[in-house]
């Protein structure tokens, strides 16, 4: 396994596995210990995802020691601001039944986000956070943070995928110490992603599959992945892509793909902010 290595030191395995829209629970246990099986040690979960508490079983049932395993988690939008964030970080800790997270990031970028950065430049001091982040911050969002704050996020977990490559925002990330974290990889299959053209031809041309093409992609650009999957022969399909390299003219080709917008939703626009914003977890 590839480690990328956090601005404080930290090191954040490079793949991990992602449960977003795994609600039941059985299958969450499932899927996660498959995960573990299979050699992941990263794993990706927020409080908005209502399994933090499934992951936690399926960490206790894998037997493998806490050091081992690298556990993050987010706080959402309504519990935005210092008190309601600390209370947040506890709460995401009994489900996962764990005494400390590796990564905690802040959601969205909505609502109190100062006092929630504040409550988590606390925790993160008092070494019950290894390390600290935002998710979906645009470049002004997370500059501003940067600039108004004593501890910078460490990583930023944002849609990435071959029709939205971020790669005119990755180079700022890296000038901040920031490292870039790629959601929704396969782009959920929009734009038809698994039967591309250019996708399906590298795939071929190593004996592999479009999935492990985009997640070999996104890793050669040191971007960390955490992709989904509740089906056994996938999850072992996305960790195996170690063991080839992808040479300049495909990262090309793939990057070409790119169409410089979101395929989900642009977090600048009023239309996110009120649904997003307005969304609560109770």
């Amino acid at each position: 396994m590839k480690n990328v290595v956090l601005s404080n030191g930290v090191e954040m395995p490079i793949l991990g596995f992602g449960v977003f829209q795994i609600r039941d629970e059985a299958e969450c246990i499932q899927s996660v210990e498959t995960a573990l099986e299979v050699g992941y040690r990263s794993l990706d979960t927020a409080a908005s995802y209502f399994n933090e508490h499934a992951v936690g079983a399926a960490i206790r049932n894998s037997g493998i020691a806490r050091e081992e395993l690298f556990v993050a988690s987010k706080v959402w939008v309504d519990s935005a601001g210092e008190d309601a964030a600390l209370r947040a970080f506890d709460a995401s800790l009994s489900k996962l039944g764990l005494d400390y997270l590796d990564l905690y990031l802040i959601h969205q970028p909505y609502g109190d986000v100062y006092g929630s950065w504040r409550a988590m430049e606390r925790l993160y001091k008092e070494g019950r956070i290894r390390a600290i982040g935002v998710s979906n911050f645009y470049p002004d969002r997370l500059i501003d943070l940067i600039m108004h704050n004593e501890i910078a996020p460490m990583v930023n977990q944002i849609e990435t995928h071959p029709f939205f490559s971020r790669a005119d925002y990755q180079p700022l990330m890296i000038e901040k110490g920031v490292q870039i974290e790629s959601w929704a990889p396969f782009a959920e299959g929009k734009n038809d992603l698994f039967s591309n053209d250019v996708l399906t031809k590298i795939g071929e041309a190593h004996g592999k599959s479009v999935a492990q093409v985009v997640l070999r992609w996104l890793i050669q650009r040191d971007v960390v992945v955490i992709p989904k999957s509740v089906t056994a022969s996938r999850i072992a399909e996305n960790f195996d892509v170690f063991d080839f390299e992808l040479s300049n003219h495909e990262m090309d080709a793939i990057s070409a793909l790119d169409t410089g917008a979101s395929l989900f939703l642009d977090h600048r626009s009023v239309e996110a902010t009120e649904r997003i914003g307005g969304y609560k977890l109770s």
